[in-house]
C-alpha cells in the first residue's frame, strides 16, 4: 500500500523526469500536498453537498407553496416560476446558464466547474427529493425560507461555489463600471423586487424582502462575516514561494514588507518579509489551500475591505 502511495505521489510531481532521484524531503512535501489537495476536495463536496440540500429545502419547505421570492438569479427564477408555474428546477439550470459561463471568464475553470456542478445537483435536488411543507405562516415562510435558502448559498461559498450566480456578475460589473459589487447587487435587487410588486402584488413582495435580509444575513453568518474584498497578510519562513504562488497561481498581485518575527520568551527577533495582497472572497478558499501546502503554520490575518482601486484585484486572474 506504500509503494502505491508513493507511486501516486510520484505522478503528482511536476517538473520531475523520468529517472531522476526524488529526495526524501521532496517526496514527503509531495504526500502532503497531495494530502491536503484530497481533503480540500472532500471538504468542498461535503459544503456544497450541504448547500444543496439546505436551500433545496428552503425552496419546497417554504418559498414554493406561498410565491415568496429572494434576490439575485435565485429570485429572478422563483419569480418566473410563480407567474408561469415552469419547474423550478429547470429555471435555475436556464437562469444561472449566463452567470456559469461568465464565472469561467471573471473567476476562472475550477470554480465555474464547481458552480456548474453545484447548480446542477441543486436542480436534481429539487426534481427527485421531496420535502415536506413546514408552514403556511408568512412570516415565518419569509424569516425560515431565507434562513435556509442563505444557509444553502453560503455553505456552497464555503466549497468554492456558487448555487446563484448574481454575485459572479457583480463582480465582473464592479470591475467594468468602477463601483462597489454592493452597490450592482443591491441595484439589481430593487429591479427584482419592484417586479415582485408589479406582478405578483405589493404584499408578497414585502415578505420577499423579508426572505432576502434573512438569506443575506445567513450567508454572511455561514462565510464568517466575508466582505467582497479580503485583504491578507501572511508571516511565514517561505514567503518567497507563497509569493510566487501568489502571482503565479492566484493570478495576483503582492505587496511585500520587510518585518521583524518575534518569539520565544526572551523575545528573541527574526527578519521575515510580510506579505499582503488582496482578494476576493470567491477566491479565499483557493488562497488558504495553496498556502497550507507551502507552509501549514503561516501566520495569516484576514480583514474585510469595502472597495479596491487599481493593482490586480479588478483584473481577470490566471486560470
Amino acid at each position: 500500500m506504500k509503494s502505491v502511495w508513493s507511486s501516486i505521489v510520484r505522478l503528482s510531481l511536476n517538473g520531475i523526469k523520468r529517472g531522476e532521484h526524488i529526495s526524501s524531503y521532496v517526496l514527503a512535501k509531495g504526500h502532503r500536498e497531495l494530502l491536503i489537495t484530497i481533503r480540500g476536495f472532500f471538504k468542498d463536496v461535503i459544503f456544497i453537498t450541504l448547500g444543496i440540500f439546505s436551500a433545496s429545502f428552503g425552496f419546497k419547505g417554504f418559498l414554493l407553496t406561498n410565491r415568496f421570492i429572494d434576490g439575485g438569479a435565485t429570485g429572478i427564477s422563483l419569480l418566473i416560476r410563480a407567474l408561469t408555474n415552469f419547474p423550478l428546477h429547470y429555471l435555475i439550470v436556464l437562469v444561472n446558464i449566463p452567470f456559469m459561463l461568465l464565472a469561467y471568464y471573471v473567476i476562472g475553470r475550477q470554480f465555474a466547474i464547481k458552480t456548474i456542478l453545484a447548480i446542477s445537483g441543486l436542480a436534481l435536488c429539487l426534481a427527485n427529493v421531496n420535502f415536506p411543507n413546514v408552514t403556511n405562516d408568512n412570516l415565518l415562510v419569509a424569516v425560515f425560507g431565507g434562513f435556509f435558502l442563505g444557509s444553502g448559498i453560503g455553505m456552497a461559498v464555503r466549497g468554492g461555489a456558487v448555487i446563484d450566480g448574481t454575485e459572479v456578475l457583480a463582480i465582473f460589473l464592479s470591475r467594468k463600471l468602477g463601483t462597489t459589487i454592493g452597490d450592482i447587487i443591491i441595484m439589481i435587487n430593487i429591479l427584482i423586487f419592484s417586479a415582485a410588486a408589479w406582478l405578483l402584488g405589493v404584499e408578497i413582495a414585502l415578505y420577499s424582502m423579508i426572505t432576502y435580509l434573512a438569506a443575506s444575513k445567513s450567508l454572511d453568518f455561514i462565510v464568517e462575516g466575508i466582505d467582497e474584498y479580503i485583504g491578507v497578510t501572511i508571516v511565514s519562513s517561505h514567503s518567497e514561494e507563497i509569493r510566487q504562488m501568489i502571482i503565479n497561481v492566484m493570478g495576483r498581485g503582492v505587496t511585500v514588507y520587510s518585518g521583524k518575527r518575534g518569539y520565544g520568551k526572551r523575545g528573541e527577533t527574526k527578519d521575515v518579509d510580510v506579505i499582503y495582497t488582496v482578494i476576493t472572497r470567491l477566491e479565499l478558499n483557493k488562497l488558504n489551500t495553496e498556502i497550507e501546502k507551502i507552509e501549514p503554520n503561516a501566520f495569516v490575518v484576514m480583514n474585510s475591505i469595502k472597495d479596491t482601486k487599481g493593482g490586480m484585484i479588478k483584473k481577470r486572474p490566471l486560470k
